[in-house]
C-alpha cells in the first residue's frame, strides 16, 4: 500500500515538472494562498481570545515544534544557514509587520484583511523590478493596477467608516511583508527552501516574545491544539510559497495572489458568519479578471 502511494506521488512530480516554470510557481503560489487563508481563519479566531501579541508568538513558537522533528531526522547542520544576518534582518522586518497585522487582525473581517493584504504584491512587483531587475513588462504593470483597482474598490468603504484606522493599520504592514518577501527572494540565492522556513519561524519566534509577555494569558488545550494546526498550516504555506520564488519570477506569482479574496470571503461566512459587502464582491470580480488575464498571458509567453 505504502510503495504504490509512493510511485503516484513520483508519477506526479515527473507532470509537475513538465510544466512551465511559471506555471509551477502559480501553483505554489495558490497552494500557499489557500492554507494562509486558512491559517488567517484561525488566527482571526484566536486574537478574539487573547492578546494579539501572545497570539502572533504563540503562533510561530507552534511552527516551531511542528519543524523540530524535521530538523532533528535531518540533522541540525543542513539546517545551518549560509547567511545567518540575512535570516534575522528577514525576520525582524517580517516581526515589524506581523505586530501591525495581528494588532489590527480582531477589528477587521477575514475578507477585508485579506483584501487589504493584495497591496503587498504591488510593492513586491515594483521592489523586484528596482532591486532584482526582474523584467516588468507592461501586461504586468497592467495587471497590478487592475488589481489594485480592485482592491481600493473593496478598502475604500471601509476606510470611511468607523474603525476604519485599524484598516489603515493594517495597510501599513504591507510594505513590510513585501521587503521581508523580497528578502526571501534574496535568500533562495543560497539557501534551501526548508532553511529560510525554519530560521523564519525560529527568528519570529524570537523577537515577538518580549511584547508577548505583557500581556500573557495561559491558552487552554483547544487553543494549544489550534496553535499547533496553526503551525503546521504556517510552515506548509511558507514552503509552497518559497518554492514558488525558486522556479519563477516574483512578479510573476504575485498576480495569483488576488485569488486568496475567494477563499477568504467563504471561510469568513462559514467560520464569523461575516457576508461579504458589495464593494467587497465587486472588487473581487475585478481582482479575479486581472488574475485570469496575467495567468494566460504569462503561460502564451511561455510557449513563444
Amino acid at each position: 500500500m505504502r510503495k504504490a502511494v509512493l510511485r503516484r506521488v513520483a508519477r506526479v512530480r515527473r507532470r509537475i515538472r513538465r510544466f512551465d516554470p511559471t506555471v509551477r510557481g502559480l501553483m505554489w503560489a495558490s497552494v500557499a494562498g489557500f492554507l494562509f487563508a486558512g491559517l488567517n481563519a484561525l488566527m482571526r479566531g484566536l486574537t478574539l481570545q487573547l492578546d494579539p501579541f501572545e497570539t502572533q508568538f504563540l503562533r510561530y513558537a507552534a511552527g516551531l515544534i511542528v519543524l523540530l522533528p524535521l530538523v532533528l531526522r535531518a540533522g541540525v547542520r543542513p539546517y545551518f544557514p549560509r547567511h545567518i544576518g540575512g535570516q534575522f534582518t528577514r525576520g525582524a522586518v517580517h516581526t515589524f509587520g506581523l505586530g501591525l497585522w495581528f494588532a489590527a487582525m480582531p477589528h477587521v473581517t477575514l475578507a477585508d484583511t485579506t483584501a487589504i493584504g493584495f497591496t503587498t504584491p504591488i510593492f513586491i512587483m515594483l521592489g523586484a523590478a528596482l532591486v532584482f531587475r526582474e523584467p516588468m513588462r507592461w501586461d504586468r504593470w497592467l495587471a497590478a493596477l487592475i488589481g489594485f483597482g480592485g482592491v481600493i474598490i473593496v478598502v475604500a468603504p471601509k476606510l470611511a467608516a468607523v474603525g476604519g484606522g485599524y484598516a489603515l493599520l493594517m495597510l501599513g504592514s504591507a510594505p513590510l511583508f513585501a521587503a521581508s518577501f523580497l528578502i526571501t527572494k534574496g535568500l533562495t540565492r543560497y539557501e534551501r527552501p526548508a532553511v529560510i522556513v525554519v530560521w523564519q519561524t525560529i527568528t519570529v519566534a524570537l523577537f515577538s516574545l518580549p511584547l508577548a509577555v505583557l500581556h500573557w494569558q495561559s491558552p487552554d488545550m483547544l487553543q494549544c491544539f489550534t496553535f499547533l494546526l496553526c503551525g503546521v498550516l504556517g510552515s506548509v504555506g511558507h514552503y509552497c510559497m518559497t518554492r514558488s520564488f525558486t522556479v519563477a519570477d516574483i512578479s510573476s506569482t504575485q498576480s495569483v495572489k488576488f485569488l486568496d479574496l475567494i477563499w477568504a470571503s467563504l471561510l469568513g461566512w462559514l467560520v464569523f458568519a461575516d457576508r461579504p459587502s458589495q464593494s467587497t464582491l465587486a472588487g473581487g470580480v475585478v481582482i479575479c479578471a486581472s488574475t485570469i488575464w496575467i495567468a494566460r498571458r504569462e503561460a502564451r509567453a511561455r510557449r513563444i
